[in-house]
């Protein structure tokens, strides 16, 4: 079984040199996503509009890759602010309320002050 890149398009993408997901084995690796509008560029203040298309953005990946959030085995969320973290709780919840996965929130600095959530996940391939 071969391994299959995914991108988005993200300028970040090309100049950090990685992939939006990396599907291998049944296995579907989505990189640390933030919330961007890839379409537009741009980043909305609100740290649930970020949650919003940090999902989306993952969404899409998985779908390329043959699978869905429905299909995500263990997130995890980075906010450089904690007591931001309970606003997302009601996207996260929807976004995952078939699969469960396994979670960790991190709070720790992320590449952009702008940037105020990365969600990383883990997915199988649906069957």
């Amino acid at each position: 079984m071969g391994v299959t890149h995914i991108s988005t398009g993200s300028p970040f993408e090309a100049q950090i040199g990685y992939s939006r997901a990396v599907v291998a084995d049944g296995w579907v690796f989505v990189a640390g996503t933030t919330g961007y509008d890839y379409a537009t560029m741009t980043m909305p203040d609100d740290i649930v509009a970020q949650t919003e298309n940090a999902l989306a953005t993952i969404s899409r990946a998985l779908i390329e890759a043959g699978s869905r959030l429905d299909h995500v085995v263990r997130v995890n969320y980075i906010v450089p602010d904690a007591t931001e973290w309970p606003a997302c709780w009601p996207v996260t919840s929807k976004a995952f309320a078939v699969a469960k996965p396994a979670a960790t929130m991190i709070s720790a600095g992320l590449q952009n002050a702008e940037m105020k959530i990365e969600i990383e996940v883990t997915a199988r391939v649906a069957p």
